[in-house]
């Protein structure tokens, strides 16, 4: 873990490449990992995400989400107070000390109906970001899917700081796991259509999933239109994608 962290610290392309396309230098292996992972979504994921928001009620749904939120909280506040944010860390252990007292462990929110501050979804590639670890190149992780050399390392140590993991008895400790996989499910019925656009409808579903994931990270860390990472997918000229079904396959395509 901290040859990957140092790996990531050290990883600094050339800000002329930077301004021109993603820091991609494992894409021939990327994409070998997407094509994996597509075949898993299309044949696991996607039918399992459909059935479960088919088979449970909507309300039900709802409350595992919740439920699933709350038990992230401890690990949010963990890497708040890494990052030195006092503010972010208080309002999470509010949020989290009302959701499982009045909430009843989670499965209602109360904090959001007395206008608590929403949770800060805090992760540890945050907090390596804030403690100026460079992003690194764009990789694909199996079953994850997108993520950079910094962020992946970050997966990593989240599987360790949330507190509950240690606190609580087995089987317990893994009721939030649980809850998290079929809030994931749930997730992945909810916003099929979307999702499915992006994987199977898209000239180019592994460059399209790059973009978008990098430019909703980069918004979160707050990087925002940094000069170093323009989008190199948006052109004076428009959208490159536009009538692209004669000037590019998916090489993923069947």
């Amino acid at each position: 873990m901290a040859l990957l962290v140092l790996l990531t610290a050290c990883a600094k392309p050339d800000p002329a490449v930077m301004r021109q396309t993603h820091y991609d230098p494992w894409e021939e292996e990327n994409r070998e990992v997407h094509a994996f992972n597509r075949s898993l979504d299309r044949a696991l994921v996607r039918p399992a995400g459909k059935g479960y928001t088919k088979a449970v009620p909507d309300d039900i749904e709802l409350v595992v989400t919740r439920f699933s939120e709350n038990l992230s909280l401890p690990g949010a506040i963990v890497n708040n107070i890494l990052q030195g944010n006092g503010l972010g860390a208080t309002t999470d252990t509010y949020r989290f000390l009302v959701n499982t007292t009045l909430g009843l462990g989670g499965f209602f929110d109360p904090a959001t109906e007395l206008n608590m501050p929403a949770k800060t979804d805090a992760d540890f590639g945050q907090t390596l970001y804030t403690w100026g670890i460079n992003e690194g190149p764009y990789m694909e992780l199996p079953l994850l899917g997108p993520s950079t050399t910094r962020d992946a390392v970050g997966k990593t140590v989240d599987l360790f700081t949330n507190p509950l993991t240690y606190a609580l008895p087995s089987p317990e400790s893994y009721y939030g796991t649980a809850a998290s996989v079929s809030s994931g499910l749930s997730a992945r019925g909810q916003y099929s259509d979307t999702i499915d656009s992006i994987l199977y409808e898209s000239a180019d579903s592994y460059a399209a999933s790059r973009s978008i994931y990098l430019q909703n990270r980069r918004f979160k860390l707050g990087k925002g239109r940094d000069e170093t990472y323009l989008d190199p997918y948006e052109s004076v000229a428009g959208d490159p994608y536009e009538g692209a079904g004669s000037v590019y396959e998916d090489p993923y395509d069947e």
